[in-house]
């Protein structure tokens, strides 16, 4: 491991001026994806700088009814909030989804939001990987990639984004805060995550020097009755194969709102959009929910051996929505 200083800041604009003196310095959070590439020799900061005292721990209720949710929340804080559990019931069951309770107790909303992928050529310097070393190759498109993406990857990268908060935050809309030294901005999660295109390695659309200070959810009824699914390879700790976050409103037999995100199909968390569009005031039925998903995986371009993902999904999509039908009818 290449030897890195250490800092750790007590306010907002102190981790901003250290981040614009030195431009390969990291943030630290819980430090549960930074650290292992450090040892793995994928990041190699000069300094890390350790946020995790910053005042950014709190969740509260907004004005208009939605959620703002500090960057250093821990994960298992915020699986554990009431209002998290109540009102967006579907983010709770997301996050207690991902990792295990140790990492959970580590891990901060901020760095889930910018965890790297999982795929084993990025994490192994022995291979070429456009991610890591922009214009070398992505083995995995001839390689092994059972467990890569099948909508929006591009011939430079087929990696999928690991993160399961991420697949509900994408779901009811999330707005992701930071500060810059020019001041605070926000991102729309939805923009917050580049296209793959032919530059893998620029995955999000934050500013040079920027620090996540929080995510905003807005007010949304319809998340109240929401699920998160999560189907993985083994029972215990493991990254998905496949997930969906869903939320249902049925009124008179017709979805009246519907809001669906996919995990681990693609190189960040997919908002299904033309599935909410072809389901949106008409029936909620079976043959409705999986002609939906249809009309969403339509876009899929699988490798030879991930095409599974293809009918897990649409799986998934009646699976969940079904459910959320028969909950609402009790």
């Amino acid at each position: 491991m290449k030897e890195f200083g250490y800092q750790r800041v007590l306010d907002v604009p102190g981790a901003v001026a250290l981040l614009g003196a030195e431009p390969e310095a990291r943030f630290l959070g819980g430090g549960t994806n930074l650290v292992d590439l450090m040892k793995a020799g994928v990041e190699r900061p000069a300094l890390l700088i350790d946020v995790r005292e910053l005042p950014l721990d709190r969740i509260e209720s907004t004005d208009d009814g939605g959620l703002r949710i500090g960057a250093t929340v821990t994960n298992s804080d915020l699986a554990a909030h009431p209002e998290v559990r109540l009102r967006y019931p579907a983010l709770a069951q997301a996050v207690l989804a991902g990792a295990s309770g140790q990492l959970r107790n580590m891990a901060t909303v901020g760095g889930n939001l910018l965890q790297r992928t999982r795929c084993g050529y990025f994490a192994d310097l022995t291979k070429p990987c456009n991610k890591r070393v922009p214009g070398s190759g992505c083995p995995a498109i001839e390689g092994e990639h059972h467990n890569h993406a099948i909508l929006g990857a591009s011939a430079h990268c087929v990696a999928v984004h690991p993160s399961d908060m991420g697949v509900a935050l994408a779901a009811f809309d999330a707005v992701v805060r930071y500060e810059t030294a020019d001041g605070p901005g926000e991102l729309p999660l939805a923009e917050f995550y580049l296209p793959v295109g032919d530059t893998p390695h620029l995955e999000t659309a934050l500013p040079p020097g920027a620090l996540i200070t929080g995510i905003t959810l807005p007010p949304a009824p319809v998340a109240a009755v929401s699920r998160y699914r999560k189907v993985r390879e083994r029972a215990s700790y493991a990254f998905a194969i496949g997930s969906i976050a869903a939320a249902l409103d049925v009124r008179d037999g017709a979805v009246h709102d519907v809001r669906l995100a996919f995990g681990a199909v693609a190189s960040r968390p997919w908002r299904a959009l033309e599935a909410e569009r072809v389901l949106t005031g008409g029936p909620a039925t079976a043959a409705a929910f999986a002609a939906a998903a249809d009309a969403e995986l339509a876009a899929a371009e699988p490798l030879p051996h991930n095409g599974y993902k293809v009918t897990l999904m649409r799986n998934l999509v009646v699976a969940m929505l079904t459910e959320l039908t028969e909950e609402a009818a009790r």
